[in-house]
């Protein structure tokens, strides 16, 4: 098979894909400064008002890994312009709606964009040559996390000084944008998979089983862990998974290849991401209640939602910056070597946490540790998994790799959820949290990205040579900066 030869003028291009994946990331944390307001923006309850935030979670789990195979076998360029088309029409249901059901449909659509993320990265490698491949990954990959800390202060800024819709029609004229760009300046590149099928039995039976689990860990807190509604579905899921597992191995082309993805140097690449998406999103779930709980607790800092924002932005600075330097570590020392580092500058992060969680500066400065190993980390994550996968599997093997660092975060979220809520104070008749249990939130932060530096340390050395079946598959590009260990 003829192997795309990569474009020497590439900076549209990964500019452009960066902006995509960040543009994806902020739909998700866009009705953040809406949570309280929700049930009278759309006169409905609480518990409705929640599914605005979980369908986003549960389309883009089920829609992440289907439009990377997509992307393999119809062309990347394609599925990109795809979709884009649900962000924009979802956008403006979104915008246009008044009660919970037209919100939730449209917020399903913007979860149907995040495939844009795996797509991009994968794009890379037909179109970036050698020498850049490795800080255009570490970029795009990272604008996921840049997206959700930018995403927060902007949005909150815009709900508390407009109209909430403005939130969506802005992210509509955004996705907009990004179509355009995606026309003018993106390459037209040859499907890596062209002549396979589309595993439609893959699909579904990945579907259920990522929608049961994902419902069972998201709401698991409201409906209580140990209630027949959350244990049917956590036995959906098992049940679920295990025959997609068993149809995969045996199909021949199929949705993931299962294989490729029990390699070592695959499977301890995707165990870490589990851990480093669950480390970024304990992060994001307990600094912004410590900036904005009341100073009368003793530990809270009386923030604005607002002014906690802008306390966190420049967490997603520090991201942007860090990354394009993770690309030059990677080339310098190999993609585990990076991952490594930045399990650990998280760990560092929250250990720092401890000590300086007395002030809104403190804070800030931590939020810039964590995500700056988290840039770290989400640019030497795609590049360990292209390196080890062959040319016409890389939008899919991304997109699995990007739903890994979805699934910590969804566990991540239940998880911190259950210590903050166990470990409480009252306070003027209401129960909140206390200030040991942020500082347990804090440590299990801290003990899971030692477990994701511990796990990316097991990662075996790329072997010099491809596997042969592997070689007459697709015969990958150079890749200088992917292939070191």
């Amino acid at each position: 098979m003829e192997v795309p030869q990569p474009s020497a003028r590439s900076g549209g291009v990964v500019a452009t894909l960066a902006f995509a994946g960040t543009t994806a990331a902020i739909m998700q944390t866009l009705v953040t400064p809406l949570i309280q307001d929700l049930p009278k923006i759309l006169h409905t309850s609480s518990a409705n008002s929640a599914w605005v935030i979980t369908v986003t979670l549960l389309v883009a789990g089920v829609c992440v890994p289907v439009t990377g195979r997509l992307g393999d076998l119809l062309g990347k360029r394609r599925m990109l312009l795809a979709c884009s088309v649900p962000l924009i029409v979802g956008s403006v249901v979104c915008a246009l709606s008044s009660s919970v059901v037209p919100m939730i449909v449209g917020r399903g659509l913007q979860g149907m964009g995040m495939g844009m993320v795996p797509l991009g990265i994968a794009l890379l490698r037909d179109v970036v040559p050698a020498e850049k491949l490795s800080s255009s990954i570490a970029l795009v990959s990272a604008s996921m996390g840049i997206g959700g800390g930018l995403g927060l202060p902007i949005s909150a800024a815009v709900a508390q000084y407009t109209s909430w819709r403005v939130l969506f029609w802005g992210s509509a004229v955004l996705a907009v944008g990004i179509a355009a760009l995606i026309w003018f300046l993106i390459p037209d590149v040859p499907p890596g998979a062209k002549g396979q099928r589309f595993d439609y039995p893959g699909a579904v039976g990945l579907g259920i089983g990522l929608v049961s689990l994902l419902l069972a860990v998201s709401k698991g807190a409201e409906w209580g862990w140990g209630s027949a509604t959350t244990l049917g579905l956590f036995a959906l899921a098992v049940v679920a998974l295990l025959a997609w597992g068993f149809w995969e191995t045996r199909t021949r082309d199929p949705l993931v290849d299962l294989r490729t993805t029990a390699r070592p140097r695959v499977l301890f690449t995707n165990a870490a991401s589990l851990f480093v998406g669950f480390g970024m999103y304990a992060s994001m779930l307990i600094i912004p209640q410590l900036l904005q709980f009341p100073e009368a607790t003793g530990y809270g800092l009386g923030q604005s939602m607002l002014a906690a924002g802008l306390w966190m932005a420049p967490g997603g600075i520090m991201m942007m910056v860090i990354s394009p330097l993770g690309g030059k570590l990677t080339d310098a020392r190999g993609p585990k070597f990076t991952l490594i580092c930045g399990t650990l500058v998280i760990a560092a992060g929250y250990g720092l946490s401890l000590v300086l969680m007395g002030s809104a500066w403190g804070l800030m400065l931590v939020i810039m540790v964590i995500n700056g190993g988290v840039g770290l980390a989400y640019g030497a994550m795609p590049a360990l998994i292209m390196s080890s996968v062959p040319l016409n599997e890389t939008a899919a093997a991304n997109g699995f790799n990007t739903l890994m660092r979805s699934l910590g975060t969804s566990i991540g979220a239940a998880v911190i959820g259950v210590v903050l809520s166990q470990m409480t104070v009252s306070a003027g008749g209401f129960s909140l949290t206390s200030e040991s249990g942020f500082r347990a939130g804090l440590v299990v932060g801290a003990g899971v990205a030692l477990v994701a530096a511990l796990i990316a340390a097991l990662i075996p050395a790329a072997r010099a040579a491809r596997d042969e079946a592997v070689e007459a598959a697709a015969p990958t590009a150079p890749e200088p900066a992917a292939a070191k260990a």
